[in-house]
């Protein structure tokens, strides 16, 4: 899914002195210099236009010459980044910002391979990947944006509504098979997960099927549906009693049944919300980050620190959680 957010001027000929007059009117109250309009075009006269009538070209200024951003990675970051992005460039017309999903993964690499400026990602970059972005030249920097929880999902005529981190643990691995070992009704468990190009999967394996531990080799059972989307989790569970799925917080519908989970036997059931994630007592809370190749600089610089700033707002909106409580943000 990606969409390109563009913001140009395009101005109709003009014919006549009085014409002339307003066009440069115009183009002076939008940049405060002669000869220039709004949006980081100037007026030129092309060969062979009749007299008055002029083009909008770039400005080859660099200063108001348009920037274009592309932005790729996370599904579960891309309706949050194509928000930030209309907002921002609704703002700033001289920046334009694409914006595509595929994965945590998939934004990670284009990064390292210097096909796009900023990465979007729901997991940390592994050993592996900054290796491979210093072999390629730069110190990857992480930028904290927003955070999430990992909410897991049931049908909502599931009579369960609890769980502990080591039960979903064993129902995703196999080890427990029926809904009934768990205080439900005795049908078979339905296993889905996203696929593994997401950094949603990558997290959900490390911090709750392998339980947080390095040494824990752990991996979903064979028998695990692999959904490419989350709305093809949401849809699954939707339609089938038996099955079980996990997304990020922002995309739970109401008919799906959120689970309170608890980090084991003994410890509180906590349910998923921007409260219980601020203060860490819902035990499966992320932070969600951006990346660049090294210190960002012009354009991106200045978006990032907008998304830190003034973009906290929006967060809140789309389900996810802003990095304070006022709605405001640091790096």
């Amino acid at each position: 899914m990606g969409t390109i957010l563009r913001h140009a001027i395009r101005l109709p000929g003009l014919a006549g002195l009085a014409g002339l007059a307003a066009l440069i009117g115009l183009a002076a109250c939008g940049s405060g210099g002669e000869g220039r309009a709004e949006g980081g075009v100037r007026m030129q006269a092309a060969a062979g236009q009749p007299a008055g009538e002029r083009t909008a070209v770039p400005d080859p200024e660099p200063s108001t010459r348009a920037v274009s951003v592309k932005n790729i990675g996370s599904d579960t970051l891309v309706n949050l980044a194509l928000a930030w992005a209309e907002a921002y460039t609704a703002a700033h017309p001289q920046v334009r910002i694409s914006v595509t999903g595929g994965g945590s993964g998939t934004g990670i690499a284009a990064l390292i391979n210097r096909t796009i400026p900023l990465a979007n990602a729901s997991r940390a970059m592994s050993g592996e990947e900054i290796s491979s972005a210093r072999a390629a030249g730069f110190e990857p920097l992480q930028h904290t944006v927003a955070l999430d929880a990992i909410a897991v999902v049931v049908n909502p005529a599931n009579p369960v509504d609890r769980l502990t981190i080591p039960q979903i643990a064993d129902i995703y691995t196999g080890r427990i098979r029926r809904w009934s070992e768990v205080g439900g009704q005795d049908r078979p468990i339905v296993l889905l997960s996203r696929e593994s190009n997401s950094g949603t999967y990558v997290y959900f394996i490390e911090q709750v099927i392998r339980l947080g531990r390095k040494d824990n080799k752990d991996l979903p059972s064979p028998e695990t549906l692999l959904m490419p989307s989350s709305e093809g989790i949401s849809a699954e569970v939707r339609q089938n009693p038996n099955a079980i799925g996990y997304d990020g917080l922002g995309y739970v519908t109401a008919d799906q049944k959120v689970l309170a989970v608890a980090a084991g036997e003994g410890r509180p059931y906590v349910r998923p919300e921007a409260a219980t994630v601020l203060d860490g007592s819902y035990p499966i809370a992320r932070p969600l980050y951006m990346y660049t190749a090294g210190e960002p600089q012009g354009a991106i610089a200045g978006y990032l620190s907008w998304i830190l700033g003034d973009g906290q707002a929006l967060i809140q909106e789309l389900g996810f959680v802003p990095l304070s409580p006022g709605g405001g943000g640091t790096r």
